[in-house]
């Protein structure tokens, strides 16, 4: 490996690794905010699954794998 090789590799990654922070510092900034569900301290605010198997107080697009049934209504 020639020493112009070995630069040309660095200069690479440098540069993979410098555009996946700026990436990841401009999609928090952007999205965190505007997507962040509104807090309450209401009991029965926490997500929970349907009976038809949509969620329910959760406004993102990832869901948690084991969540509760929802209570029934009463």
């Amino acid at each position: 490996m020639k020493l112009s090789e070995l630069a040309k590799g660095s200069s690479v990654m440098l540069g993979v690794i410098v555009a996946g922070y700026v990436s990841t510092t401009y999609v928090d900034q952007r999205f965190a905010t505007s997507s962040a569900p509104a807090q309450t301290n209401s009991p029965g605010a926490s997500a929970c699954v349907e009976a038809d198997g949509s969620w329910k107080n959760w406004s993102w697009p990832n869901v948690p794998a084991l969540s509760p049934k929802c209570r029934p209504s009463q």
